[in-house]
């Protein structure tokens, strides 16, 4: 629980990050999308460890739904990203999260340490879609 906590600072950052280009309530509600994808992914790591199919197959299905919300509220605020393309990294990077908690659950520590290796890189993909789009949309706030 104490690893949540940490992650549940993510949202606050990212929201303090796009307020000044997107401002409070665009950048508030997607603190709320990635705090909601955090408390989902809690839950269906809880359901897993427990073993409780019918549980976790609910969660990995809000998971989802919640990966579409967040694409589509990114494709509505900057021209420059797609919705597609945030759906598609998003949904790779639920499927690696997935399979990463599957291999630690089963003590499959090389499988999951190349995971993790795969989710960095990925997650450093999205990192670098959303800035160069923040950047595209905002030059003005990158010009020296």
């Amino acid at each position: 629980m104490k690893q949540l906590k940490g992650l549940l600072r993510n949202p606050t950052d990212f929201a303090a990050a796009l307020e000044p280009f997107y401002g409070k309530a665009i950048a508030a509600r997607f603190g709320d999308l990635l705090r909601r994808h955090l408390t989902i992914a809690a839950e269906l790591v809880q359901a897993l460890k427990t073993g409780n199919t019918t549980a976790a197959a609910d969660a990995q299905k809000r998971w989802f739904a919640n990966a579409d919300d967040i694409a589509a509220f990114l494709g509505r605020i900057n021209p420059y990203w797609s919705t597609e393309e945030w759906r598609d990294m998003l949904y790779e990077h639920l499927r690696l999260l997935s399979s990463e908690v599957a291999a630690r659950i089963a003590g499959n520590y090389v499988e999951n340490i190349a995971l993790s290796d795969r989710i960095e890189a990925q997650a450093l993909k999205m990192a670098d879609v959303m800035t160069i789009g923040i950047v595209q949309q905002f030059p003005m706030a990158f010009a020296y």
